[in-house]
């Protein structure tokens, strides 16, 4: 989140963006269970759903001028329990390597102790950066791509190597960030409060 869009964010909850955001929450254990289940149909058609009302609610947020700092907490949290989700169930019937699940994992948990230790330091969270959102897409895309493969065998020869080397690559880029972001921490934490007290709000990108 940049520092601009937290002041443009709006603090209304109950607005018609937010409740589709909290539908593909609901959905998210829905589809953790089809997958568990080996249900990879209808675990595919819940996530095609869920990444519907995504497109849709980014669209009415714009659209309807109801873009809320609850939304843009719910969206990236929606896009990264899915992706938990479809790792935790792929693990669960041994498609995938759980240590595949703990290097997405530990990665988060790496931000989480930035953002403590932002906030300790009287600074907000950090602007998303370019590449963190590439690797959650590459997350987002490949690993329904391995799953396309179980729901259909017809095509797992294409999709599965497609989709490992799509979601190994997401990966890569997804620690890549992170370590950007450590990166980053170090250096604001390093800057005089006293210099830019509004920065105690939420960092400007490129700050």
């Amino acid at each position: 989140m940049t520092g601009e869009n937290a002041h443009a964010a709006g603090s209304q909850i109950w607005t018609i963006p937010n409740v589709l955001s909290m539908l593909r929450l609901a959905l998210v254990p829905v589809f953790l269970v089809f997958i568990v289940l080996g249900d990879y149909v209808a675990a595919l058609i819940t996530l095609v759903v869920a990444s519907l009302t995504d497109l849709l609610d980014g669209y009415l947020a714009r659209r309807l001028k109801q873009i809320t700092r609850l939304g843009q907490i719910l969206d990236p949290a929606a896009d990264r329990l899915y992706i938990f989700a479809a790792l935790v169930g792929l693990a669960a019937n041994q498609l995938v390597p759980w240590w595949i699940v703990l290097v997405i994992v530990a990665r988060d948990v790496l931000l989480l102790v930035l953002g403590v230790v932002l906030a300790n330091h009287g600074f907000g969270p950090l602007p998303v950066h370019q590449l963190g959102k590439v690797a959650t897409f590459a997350l987002f895309f490949g690993l329904p791509v391995i799953m396309l493969g179980l729901a259909f065998p017809a095509v797992e020869p294409l999709s599965e190597p497609i989709g490992w080397a799509i979601t190994l690559w997401g990966a890569f880029l997804y620690w890549w960030a992170g370590i950007i972001y450590a990166i980053e921490t170090v250096r604001v934490v390093h800057i005089p409060l006293a210099a830019d007290e509004s920065r105690s709000d939420t960092l400007e990108e490129g700050g």
